[in-house]
C-alpha cells in the first residue's frame, strides 16, 4: 500500500474518530442536562415559592431568595482568574454542579432538623453557598461548550437541546403540581426532594462524562489586565449595561408572577403550575424556531425582537382591569415564554460568539457580575414593592406594579435597544 494511500486512510480514521468525539460530546450534553432540570423545577420556580410560603418566608423574603442566584454571579470573576491555573474544566464543572445540586436539596431537612425560628436564616444560608457553587460553574461549563460545540451549528444544536430540556420541564412541573395538590404540605416535598436526590446522583455521574479539550488560557495570565480586557471592548460594554438596564427593571416584577399568582390572586398550586408549564411549552417551541432564525439572521438582529416581547409580558398585566386574570395570565406566559427562549439562546450565543477565545472565560464573568448586580437588585426592590402595597389598593399589588415595570421596559426595548445592537454588527 503506498504512502499517500495510507496517509489518505488514517485522515479518514482521524476524521471520524473527530466526528464520533463530536456526536458523543454533543448527546452527553444534552443527557446532563435532564436531571438537572428536572431538580431545577421541582424544588425551584412556583414550586419553590409553595416550600418557602410553607417554611414562612413573606414577599420580602422571597425576593431576597430570588435575588441570591443573579447576586452569586459575582463569583465568575475569582472563577475566571482561577480557570488560568485550573484547567481541568470537566473536573470543576462535575464538582461545581454536584456541591451546588446537594446543598439545595438539602433545604429539605431544614423542617426536619431545626427549629421554626431557624427555617428562614438556614435557607437562605444553605441556598447562598448552593448558588455560588452553581454560579461558579456556570462560567467554567460556558467556556467549555463553546470550545465543544461547532460555531456553524450552535444556534441550531442549543435550540435543539433546550427543546427538549424544557419538553421535560413541562412535564417536571405538570407532576410536581400534581403531587402538591394529591399530597399537600411535608408529605408533598418529602416525594419532590427525594426524587430530586436521585437526580443529583444521575447529573453526576453524566457530569464526569463530559469531554475534556485543552483550554486556552489568557496571554495576560492572573493579571489585571485580564480583568480589564472586557472593559476596552466598547460594543460589548454597551450592551452589557443595557442589558443589565433592562434586567433590573424585569426582575422588579417577573421573578415575583408566580407570588402574585399564588398570594395575591389566590390561584391554586396546581392552576400556577398549569399557567408556567403552557410558558415553558411556548418556551421549549421556541427555542427551535430562534435556533433557525440565528443561521439566518445575526444574533444582535434578533436580541432587538426579544426585548419587546418580554416588556409586553409586563405590561399586559394591565389587561385585568377589563378582562379575567385566568385569560391576561396566559397572554402573559405565553409572551414571556416567547421572550426568554429567544433571549436566553441568544444573549449565549452573544456571549461565546464574539468574546476572543482565550479571554472568553472574563467576558463571561464581567457579563454575569454586572447583570448579576442589577438581578440582585431586583427582586429585592420587588418583593419591598410588593410588601408596601399590600395595604393599598388591590389593583396595585395585583396588576399596577407589574403594568408600570413593562411600561419602563418598553421604552428601553423601542428607544434605547436599536442604538445598542445595531442590525448591521457581525452576527
Amino acid at each position: 500500500m503506498s504512502k499517500i494511500t495510507r496517509g489518505f486512510r488514517q485522515s479518514l480514521a482521524m476524521g471520524r474518530q473527530t466526528e464520533s468525539e463530536n456526536r458523543r460530546s454533543l448527546r452527553i450534553s444534552l443527557i446532563e442536562g435532564i436531571p438537572a432540570n428536572i431538580l431545577a423545577n421541582l424544588l425551584g420556580g412556583p414550586l419553590q415559592t409553595v416550600y418557602l410560603t410553607y417554611l414562612g418566608f413573606t414577599a420580602f423574603h422571597i425576593g431576597f431568595v430570588l435575588a441570591i442566584p443573579p447576586f452569586a454571579l459575582l463569583i465568575q470573576i475569582f472563577i475566571a482568574f482561577a480557570m488560568q491555573k485550573w484547567q481541568n474544566r470537566r473536573l470543576f464543572v462535575m464538582l461545581f454542579g454536584v456541591v451546588h445540586r446537594t446543598l439545595w436539596v438539602a433545604t429539605g431537612l431544614i423542617p426536619l432538623t431545626f427549629t421554626e425560628d431557624a427555617w428562614i436564616p438556614v435557607y437562605l444560608a444553605l441556598w447562598l453557598i448552593s448558588m455560588i457553587s452553581g454560579q461558579a460553574g456556570g462560567v467554567v461549563w460556558t467556556s467549555l461548550m463553546a470550545d465543544v460545540v461547532p460555531p456553524a451549528i450552535r444556534g441550531k444544536y442549543f435550540g435543539i437541546r433546550n427543546t427538549i430540556h424544557w419538553a421535560v420541564v413541562c412535564v417536571t412541573l405538570l407532576a410536581g403540581g400534581q403531587i402538591m395538590e394529591w399530597l399537600p404540605g411535608s408529605r408533598g416535598f418529602t416525594v419532590l426532594f427525594a426524587v430530586s436526590a436521585l437526580c443529583v446522583i444521575w447529573n453526576g455521574w453524566a457530569l464526569s462524562r463530559y469531554p475534556n479539550p485543552p483550554f486556552q488560557p489568557s496571554e495576560s495570565g492572573g493579571s489585571l489586565k485580564l480583568f480589564l480586557r472586557p472593559f476596552a471592548d466598547r460594543r460589548f460594554v454597551s450592551a452589557t449595561l443595557f442589558i443589565s438596564v433592562f434586567i433590573l427593571l424585569q426582575n422588579i416584577v417577573i421573578p415575583l408572577f408566580s407570588y402574585v399568582m399564588l398570594e395575591v390572586i389566590d390561584l391554586s398550586t396546581s392552576k400556577v403550575t398549569l399557567i408556567i408549564m403552557l410558558q415553558n411549552l411556548v418556551m421549549m417551541v421556541s427555542y427551535y424556531y430562534w435556533g433557525v432564525l440565528n443561521s439566518k439572521y445575526s444574533t444582535n438582529t434578533l436580541l432587538l425582537w426579544t426585548f419587546p416581547l418580554i416588556a409586553a409580558s409586563c405590561a399586559v398585566w394591565a389587561g385585568m382591569a377589563i378582562l379575567p386574570a385566568i385569560l391576561i395570565l396566559i397572554i402573559v406566559h405565553v409572551l414571556l415564554g416567547f421572550g426568554f427562549a429567544g433571549y436566553n439562546l441568544l444573549v449565549f450565543n452573544f456571549l461565546i460568539g464574539d468574546s476572543p477565545k482565550s479571554e472568553r472565560p472574563m467576558y463571561v464573568a464581567v457579563f454575569s457580575a454586572l447583570t448579576g448586580i442589577a438581578g440582585f437588585i431586583g427582586p429585592i426592590a420587588g418583593g419591598w414593592l410588593y410588601d408596601q402595597a399590600a395595604d393599598g389598593p388591590m389593583w396595585l399589588q395585583t396588576y399596577g406594579i407589574a403594568t408600570f415595570a413593562g411600561g419602563a421596559l418598553l421604552v428601553l426595548a423601542l428607544v434605547l435597544a436599536p442604538f445598542v445592537f445595531k442590525p448591521s454588527d457581525r452576527q
